[in-house]
């Protein structure tokens, strides 16, 4: 783990944050538990039995970690059902199918959230992103004035020029194919919100990235077009937001760049939070630069929803998903 990391961990620290884990058949979902019980990092809640799991953690980390198996039938199960039937019935769902599908574990995590019993859930280690995204949608649900649920990734900078505290952020690099301006608007400005409250930005300032820089009045690319008119959506509805676009990846990041393409930028050579015009973009990017570079990414993480709900990289790691615990304690904390 890098300090840029350990930093958000220790915020997240002794939150008393109820984080419910799903897959616990998965040895990396299992070997992040037993840290994150072990470092006080929150209430683990693992869904599974208890006769069968715990046996795999030491006693300094059962401490903070509870066992449910959602496939028992009790009092709270039927609650449960009884609940998703009424969120569900004008969809055309009967109590008949609501009591089999709360036997499933990530419908029966959203409806912890969803009844006080849990304060967030991170799941999606050998989970499809659209497996992990639909109960929640169904379930625990999008915030008031919010259009689309989104997803962030936080990466450690490589360079102290670069980002903001150690960090840059991503989006959207794992939820919303091709978004619209509207939507690339308010993608820039909630990531905004979850960089000042995650990771203590206090100056974000939003780069809107094509393939061109401050290509004029002549353009005529769609692609680009739907960015510009993304940049002035977000001027109109946060004037003291430090946001510019289109601007490329190099003249967003790179200060002698910016002088040549983007001069009298506020953004440009000073980007501490990048906004991909489509999900290929985005997720391409975030994987190259993971991988190529070394960089550590989290996520994603979602942003949006009533409640923190975050999807795994099914390629992760064990000391990622405790990041992720972590960010999504940190969540549930605002």
């Amino acid at each position: 783990m890098s300090d840029v990391f350990d930093k958000l961990i220790e915020k997240a620290k002794h939150t008393g944050k109820r984080i419910v884990l799903t897959e616990t058949e998965d040895g990396r979902v299992l070997e992040a538990a037993e840290k994150a019980g072990q470092m006080d990092l929150c209430k683990v809640i693992l869904l599974g039995k208890e006769s069968e799991l715990r046996e795999k953690f030491s006693q300094d980390a059962l401490k903070n970690i509870v066992f449910i198996d959602s496939e028992i039938a009790n009092e709270k199960r039927n609650e449960y059902a009884n609940l998703l039937y009424e969120l569900r019935k004008a969809k055309g769902m009967t109590i008949e199918q609501a009591n089999e599908l709360v036997k499933d574990k990530l419908t029966y995590s959203m409806l912890m959230i969803k009844s006080g019993d849990a304060d967030g859930v991170v799941s999606g280690a050998i989970t499809h992103t659209g497996d992990v995204l639909r109960p929640a949608f169904q379930i625990v649900k999008v915030k008031p004035g919010v259009n689309k649920v989104s997803s962030v990734f936080i990466m450690e900078s490589p360079s102290e020029k670069f980002g903001e505290n150690g960090f840059l952020i991503f989006a959207d690099c794992g939820v919303n194919p091709n978004p619209t301006d509207e939507d690339l608007a308010e993608i820039a400005m909630l990531s905004c919100e979850t960089a000042k409250s995650i990771c203590g930005f206090s100056s974000p300032r939003v780069a809107l990235l094509t393939y061109s820089t401050k290509s004029g009045d002549e353009m005529k690319d769609e692609n680009v077009c739907k960015v510009k008119r993304a940049v002035q959506i977000i001027k109109s509805k946060m004037p003291e937001l430090d946001v510019d676009g289109e601007l490329q990846s190099d003249a967003a990041l790179v200060e002698s760049v910016a002088e040549l393409k983007a001069p009298g930028s506020n953004v440009a050579g000073h980007a501490n939070i990048l906004i991909f015009p489509d999900l290929n973009s985005g997720n391409i990017a975030y994987k190259l630069v993971q991988r190529l570079a070394g960089i550590k990414a989290v996520g994603p993480i979602l942003q949006g929803l009533n409640a923190p709900v975050n999807d795994l990289s099914r390629g992760t790691s064990a000391d990622e998903i405790v990041l992720c615990m972590a960010i999504t304690a940190l969540q549930a904390s605002k």
